[in-house]
């Protein structure tokens, strides 16, 4: 994937911003071939910004879980609003100390006096409020908490009709140059990442897991390289939300198998249903991909006999003893129609090997 004319974003990071409203951004973006640099004030290129998982844990609103941390790109203070073509603002506890920078308010401005695209979800729709973007009328969404504050900002409050719950919300609204959604639906980093980027080059993707039901929920765990640690450190993320029953899945529907990574694959290996849906597809000659540990599953399947995979220190064994060639890449390693990658950080080379090797693409 790529474009005639080179893209660029701005990222407006702050420590605990939320985490999917981070990632999924940044790596869809990169993988189509825009450049996205991640700034934050007060901190340089190269510092780190910590990110928060909102979910719901039984009580009445979200919890906040600290997951991993964002390595920004770029420094604040270098950023000139006129050689970016959109700015996003994830959601997040930050946006309220952001809201009360001048700095950052007027970074914001002058997006908006440049009729520049400024994308804002949940909560940090605060920064158009300061900004003063929603005067006049502009139609915007967020957490509904942020109803009253978005009409006295001279915003018109906008809700995606018919919804029951949050869970159901999938619209965002787009007036003039500003975007606002509500939040990324509950799924793990890669996962989420993977499907919202399939979904906008119009695939249709179905999330599936043997044992559960469209609607229910499974945990996901996000791993966060701390310093000093021989291994990152396994953390607690969002639920993940299955989109579809295992028992309605027919391979002939489907183009490609994507197996995320985790320790889900360890579970999946020892289960039969899971194996012979795999083996399915390789008999009717479909892609493959998958991330990490993901591998595992193909390996037990015989799809890596014979193939180059991607391969980070602790796939190494494993690949080579399924009869796979093991392949210490930074990105994304395609053999045939077999397509993987090391680690989450590579996502944004793997949905670009994945798309080619479905034949879409996106140009701008």
């Amino acid at each position: 994937m790529g474009s005639l004319v080179q893209k660029s974003a701005l990222l407006l990071c702050g420590d605990y911003m939320e985490a999917y409203e981070t990632l999924v951004p940044l790596y869809i973006l990169q993988s189509f071939g825009v450049s996205v640099h991640c700034v934050s004030p007060n901190r340089n290129s190269g510092d780190r910004c910590v990110m928060a998982a909102h979910d719901f844990t039984g009580l009445e609103l979200y919890t906040e879980l600290v997951v991993d941390q964002l390595t920004l790109t770029a420094s604040f203070d270098d950023v000139t609003p006129d050689n970016y073509d959109a700015i996003i603002i994830p959601g997040g506890r930050f946006t309220e100390i952001l809201s009360a920078d001048e700095r950052c308010v007027d970074l914001v401005a002058r997006f908006a006096e440049l009729k520049k695209l400024i994308f804002t979800s949940c909560h940090s729709q605060v920064m158009l409020m300061a900004a003063g973007a929603l005067a006049g009328g502009v139609k915007c969404t967020a957490f509904e908490s942020m109803k009253p504050l978005i009409e006295f900002s001279g915003g018109e409050w906008w809700q995606q009709p018919g919804i029951q719950n949050m869970f159901e919300i999938t619209d965002c609204v787009k007036d003039g140059n500003v975007v606002s959604m509500v939040g990324w639906p509950t799924l793990g980093h890669g996962v989420r990442v993977l499907l919202e980027a399939l979904q906008a080059l119009g695939c249709k993707v179905d999330a599936v897991t043997p044992n559960k039901k469209k609607g229910e929920m499974c945990a996901t765990l996000v791993y966060d390289l701390e310093e000093a640690r021989q291994l990152p450190a396994e953390k607690r993320g969002h639920n993940f939300l299955v989109t579809a029953c295992w028992d309605d899945v027919c391979v002939d529907d489907y183009d490609c198998v994507v197996v995320p990574g985790g320790r889900s694959p360890e579970l999946l290996v020892m289960n039969p249903k899971a194996v012979a849906l795999v083996k399915k597809f390789d008999e009717k000659d479909k892609v493959f991909a998958a991330i990490g540990q993901g591998k595992l599953l193909l390996a037990a399947t015989g799809v890596l006999k014979g193939k180059r995979c991607a391969s980070g220190k602790g796939m190494k064994v494993m690949v080579k003893v399924a009869g796979g060639e093991a392949v210490v890449s930074k990105g994304c390693v395609t053999d045939g129609k077999l397509v993987t990658a090391a680690s989450a950080s590579d996502l944004p080379a793997f949905l670009s090997g994945l798309s080619t090797a479905l034949g879409v693409s996106v140009m701008f």
